[in-house]
């Protein structure tokens, strides 16, 4: 039996471990319970991901390190934004570093993170809570079909 080596178009399942460059786990396979399964070449994964599982055949295991623009991108600081405060949720209690679901116009969803608040504004944070970090990732290929 020949083993197939991953190439664009395949489907695959990885087991994989992400990790910021001190070594605190941010997600993994493991805490969904079930390995990631995508198909390579359709841009639905990180593009240094993708490039890496390319290549690598089932069983096979790997670690990588993935520059910013090669996972979530650069923070850019055009996507921190200032809002009216009284446009917030008058229930909770708003703090530095919490998380708010901000619906776009076309109903996708987008964490935000709040960065500073004045008395009358709020400054969030709308880029990818990942961006402009190093990723490290343990990575195994469990299946893979053509």
């Amino acid at each position: 039996m020949i083993s197939m080596v991953i190439k664009k178009g395949d489907k695959v399942k990885v087991e994989y471990t992400g990790m910021l460059e001190d070594g605190t786990v941010f997600d993994s396979s493991e805490k969904h319970g079930k390995p990631l399964e995508f198909e390579v070449g359709a841009g639905l994964v990180m593009p240094g991901f993708e490039k890496a599982v390319t290549g690598m055949k089932k069983g096979e295991e790997k670690e990588i390190t993935l520059q910013p623009a090669d996972a979530y991108g650069e923070h850019k600081p055009e996507f921190v934004k200032k809002m009216p405060k009284d446009q917030l949720p008058k229930d909770k209690e708003i703090k530095v570093g919490m998380f708010l679901v901000m619906a776009l116009p076309n109903g996708m969803k987008l964490p935000a993170k709040i960065v500073d608040i004045s008395d009358t504004e709020v400054s969030i944070d709308l880029n990818p809570p990942l961006a402009g970090k190093v990723l490290k990732f343990k990575l195994k290929v469990v299946d893979i079909t053509a």
